[in-house]
């Protein structure tokens, strides 16, 4: 089935205009569903400016919907995907503002510690807000919210709600598996999981109060010792100094 937006019986006379070249001020036209056209008098590849690529910049046909998208939209709207993921992840827990609460600062120091290490920032944060999404499965399965079953019952839960966002397969496959393991690095991780894996220690040191006991040196030491990215291991001393003051 062709997607309606996409089907010329259901254009209006909107659906195709008139623009200028935004380099060179030569008239262009456009159809709605055109992701780019090349302007015939400078020969630049112009962007269309009414296109709406929300849904294009995740969906896993958006290939064959729309063609390659610009660079910059991807960019743009893989931000959409993560935010809407953030949204599900709330409705999932519901009144649960402790797990809600953890995901969101997770979330926060990930995208910190993901810039930094120049990590995918869509997959990391899709993975820092559905990490423990798995909890509360476990609890209800095993009377357990150990470490081993939020793996277990994590991945599931995590690949219903990014298929039901249209997620393409690639995304869905990581996530799933550093939530799968998300607490038992192995010795060749991904950036990503390493990212996700410092966010999570982190937040985890942070709400326990971890270290206090430590002198500065020795907690210091820790840090470098069990944190995996060099952004982590600064953004912990950061944080976590200042929270033993």
């Amino acid at each position: 089935m062709k997607c309606p937006g996409q089907d010329t019986q259901y254009w209006n006379p909107d659906a195709i205009f008139e623009t200028k070249c935004p380099e060179c001020g030569h008239p262009m036209e456009f159809f709605k569903d055109d992701a780019t056209r090349r302007c015939g008098n400078c020969k630049k590849k112009i962007v269309n400016p009414k296109m709406d690529f929300g849904c294009a910049s995740y969906c896993k046909f958006a290939e064959q919907c729309v063609g390659t998208l610009p660079e910059e939209f991807i960019k743009e709207n893989m931000d959409l995907l993560k935010d809407r993921v953030a949204v599900e992840m709330k409705r999932y827990f519901v009144s649960d503002f402790k797990r809600i609460g953890h995901a969101i600062r997770v979330a926060g120091y990930a995208d910190k510690i993901g810039k930094s290490e120049k990590a995918n920032i869509a997959v990391v944060l899709c993975t820092a807000y559905l990490h423990d999404i798995g909890i509360k499965n476990a609890e209800e399965k095993y009377n357990s919210n150990a470490p081993k079953y939020q793996e277990i019952e994590g991945p599931p839960v995590a690949k219903e709600i990014l298929e039901k966002l249209g997620a393409n397969e690639e995304i869905v496959e990581e996530v799933c598996d550093i939530i799968g393991h998300h607490h038992h690095p192995g010795p060749d991780e991904s950036l990503n999981f390493k990212v996700l894996y410092d966010a999570d220690m982190l937040t985890n040191m942070y709400e326990c109060e971890a270290g206090k006991s430590l002198e500065d040196d020795a907690f210091e030491a820790k840090i470098d010792r069990i944190y995996l990215t060099d952004s982590g291991k600064k953004l912990a001393k950061d944080v976590l100094m200042q929270n033993r003051k």
